[in-house]
């Protein structure tokens, strides 16, 4: 149980004396003992005791609900607990923690990396916020780093080094970042781009477009992940780079799956092994300094190497698209466009949401919701079409 020590005045033998202290200084000494050891003290001048009293019932109602908070632990700079405390205890894999750790240095630290957690307000993260909107950031590229910097404090409420995340507060208005609609490329640009790209990378437009496979998940595509018995394709691995280094690595979110093998794409895979011999590829799994795995590729370079993803979106996939006819491709135009054509088939086909989350490897259907939900038929159509299909012919007249 705390007290308030008196310094100006003592007890002897039931005496009150002055102290050597009388007149100087603060007079009330407010002493709490601390839950996990030593002690809390803070001194009023004289004719405050009132106030002492206040802060000594603060204190105790705070350690008999739980609620007590060291004002000591939230004297750590920011980018000190974001460095040492919260992002060395994820379990991001490392290319995850490398995108992580750049939007931190380069939108994060510089503005109150060196501040006390402390003294971070939400009008700080407002400010901040506002700032990267002024440098041309994509809203939806602020709310992700927007999300990190929430996480960072939410730890540090998690860790009692601070009451609130300043995040949270009602006067903070978090980045929205809506998604901009897809619009899907047609089948005639497909065939374009396809026709563009030249025989030895040709079969990865036939995997993206025509199984929804990722860049990544092309590059580290082999033969021996084609089930022509259960008729699917084992997505299992990709190509990362980490650290300016090549790896193999599950799928995104380690979700690895399996999407149904059509026949055209079959064919199209035999008839490049049979020109294209695949390559054995040795390279670490998971993290630059992981356990080496050789994996048989279906594509490579013409130098017989895997493929560098940086290199082949400029020198292979760029030309392909401009000979094709599409005239300053920009993001939208990127290899990922398959994927996206991929899915707008399958829609139109009335596969399921659900279905379509699984063949791409999302993690939530409701992701998938979302990205896709304006490519899906209106359900006026689908019931009109339900309808003539049970009644599109002349029903005999009742007798």
């Amino acid at each position: 149980m705390g007290h308030i020590q008196d310094r100006w005045w003592t007890v002897k033998d039931g005496v009150r004396e002055k102290t050597a202290l009388y007149g100087k200084g603060l007079r009330y000494k407010v002493r709490i003992p601390l839950p996990g050891g030593g002690e809390r003290t803070k001194s009023f001048p004289d004719r405050q005791k009132n106030a002492a009293e206040a802060f000594l019932h603060e204190m105790e109602n705070d350690k008999n609900k739980g609620t007590y908070l060291d004002p000591d632990a939230g004297k750590i700079a920011f980018r000190k607990y974001a460095e040492e405390h919260w992002l060395d205890g994820q379990t991001f894999d490392e290319s995850t923690r490398e995108q992580v750790e750049i939007r931190l240095k380069l939108h994060v630290f510089p503005y109150f990396g060196d501040d006390e957690l402390r003294v971070i307000l939400p009008s700080t993260i407002q400010t901040w916020d506002r700032k990267l909107q002024k440098k041309g950031l994509a809203e939806t590229y602020r709310r992700t780093i927007f999300a990190n910097v929430s996480a960072i404090f939410t730890a540090a409420v998690d860790d009692e080094r601070i009451r609130k995340n300043p995040c949270n507060a009602k006067s903070v208005k978090k980045p929205r970042g809506e998604y901009p609609k897809i619009v899907p490329w047609e089948p005639e640009r497909v065939h374009a781009v396809r026709s563009s790209i030249g025989e030895r990378y040709r079969v990865g437009v036939d995997l993206g477009a025509g199984a929804g496979l990722r860049q990544g998940e092309v590059f580290g595509f082999s033969p021996d992940d084609v089930d022509e018995s259960e008729g699917v394709l084992h997505v299992v691995r990709q190509i990362k780079i980490v650290r300016g280094k090549m790896i193999f690595a599950p799928p995104k979110h380690g979700k690895t799956r399996d999407v149904p093998l059509a026949s055209s794409l079959g064919e199209s895979i035999d008839a490049h092994v049979q020109k294209f011999e695949p390559l054995p590829i040795t390279l670490p799994w998971g993290t630059p300094d992981g356990k080496l795995v050789t994996v048989p590729l279906l594509i490579y370079t013409r130098e017989s190497k895997q493929i560098y993803r940086h290199s082949f979106n400029h020198h292979v996939w760029k030309p392909a698209l401009v000979e094709a006819g599409v005239l300053a491709p920009g993001r939208a135009e990127g290899f990922h466009a398959l994927r996206h054509f991929f899915a707008s088939m399958l829609l139109e086909d009335g596969v399921s949401i659900r279905a379509l989350a699984e063949y791409l490897g999302h993690a939530d259907p409701a992701f998938t919701l979302r990205v896709y939900t304006h490519l899906m038929p209106s359900s006026h159509e689908r019931t009109r079409v339900a309808v003539d299909k049970v009644f599109g012919t002349k029903l005999p007249d009742a007798a």
